[in-house]
């Protein structure tokens, strides 16, 4: 068995039947801060457009929030999706944020637009190609350098200079594995929605990683693994808790996207539409902790991930606050249970 990989928690603020976003937004802060104080390692934002039901689209505006609200834990992306964005105004805001933060701050990137075609359009601002993001993190990696110049242009983006920012690759395909492996940069695989041919992804990265290519940070290959969570007491409970998840995947993939429902009875849900919905979201540890650790750690075993990133979609905050509790308190050895402590 592997050791106890660091975990991380990547949020989407997604807005519940019956709440408003400002109530979403409260939620996503409130559970950096327990998840600080548990121990979790990293607390990501994905960055999402054109969907009233996320808050999460100000990637960097949320880090900041959670970082001032937070002591240790590190805030990141996950991710920044480069084509929506001007590359050296990424390295500014992340440079700043690096200042502010020290030692506190991630940049996840992405290629896909994280919204639909037309908003897309109207984000735009730098190719998507495999050679327009490689050229764009390469002019990063110069930016956060030593002497914050650009490498396509003499361009210094000033409050970046000196922070070397650490990057990551997110990826669901062969494609962006193999970016990640010839930029020599770790790897986020988008697992917990996109499980197929995870095992080509992975193996396509490692065998494709680059230690000496301008760009690398890192010298080997290293993989953080997304992966849908919800502990609840006993596992019935959980299973029930996890419907919400179910339901939520099946309204995004039909065009019926509503706010988080409610959870039900998972007899309430048809075979068919539980097969759907675990053809997306088969990635998960849903149970007691005893029964998600036993799922957690197999899926570690099986892709040798590094670290492990998850995803928990509830309808009630409270029920998210229980399950990063519960699962802290069967992964991490000496992990803090008292709310007092992060009050």
């Amino acid at each position: 068995m592997s050791a106890r990989v660091p975990l991380n928690v990547l949020d989407l603020v997604s807005v519940s039947e019956g709440h408003s976003l400002d109530q979403a937004l409260d939620a996503s802060i409130a559970s950096a801060k327990l998840a600080d104080a548990l121990g979790y390692k990293r607390f990501w934002y994905a960055e999402h457009h054109n969907t009233p039901l996320l808050g999460a689209s100000a990637t960097a505006l949320l880090i900041a929030r959670a970082a001032e609200r937070t002591q240790r834990i590190r805030l990141g992306s996950g991710g920044i999706m480069l084509p929506n964005h001007a590359p050296l105004m990424v390295a500014e805001e992340f440079g700043t944020l690096a200042r502010f933060f020290p030692g506190r701050i991630d940049l996840g990137i992405g290629r896909a637009p994280g919204t639909d075609g037309l908003t897309a359009s109207l984000l735009g601002r730098s190719g998507s190609d495999s050679q327009s993001i490689s050229r764009s993190i390469l002019d990063l990696t110069g930016w956060f350098g030593d002497d914050g110049m650009g490498k396509s242009a003499p361009v210094s983006a000033g409050v970046a200079a000196g922070t070397h920012v650490p990057m990551w690759i997110l990826g669901s395909s062969v494609e962006g594995a193999s970016i990640a492996g010839q930029l020599g940069l770790p790897l986020a695989v988008a697992s917990h929605f996109a499980p197929d041919d995870v095992e080509q992804v992975l193996r396509v990265y490692r065998s494709s990683f680059n230690p000496n290519a301008p760009t690398a940070q890192i010298e080997r290959p290293y993989v953080m693994a997304g992966i849908n969570v919800v502990l609840a007491p006993t596992d019935a409970e959980a299973q029930r808790q996890w419907t919400t998840a179910q339901r939520m995947i099946i309204g995004v993939r039909s065009g019926n996207r509503q706010a988080l429902q409610p959870p039900t009875d998972p007899t309430q849900l048809s075979p068919a539409q539980h097969a759907f919905a675990d053809s997306f979201l088969r990635i998960k540890a849903v149970g007691s902790p005893e029964t998600a650790v036993r799922q957690l750690q197999a899926f570690v075993d099986e892709t040798g991930a590094d670290e492990l990133i998850t995803v928990t979609y509830t309808y009630d905050p409270a029920d998210r606050q229980q399950s990063l509790r519960l699962l802290a308190k069967a992964w991490f050895p000496h992990s803090q249970d008292s709310q007092e402590t992060f009050a």
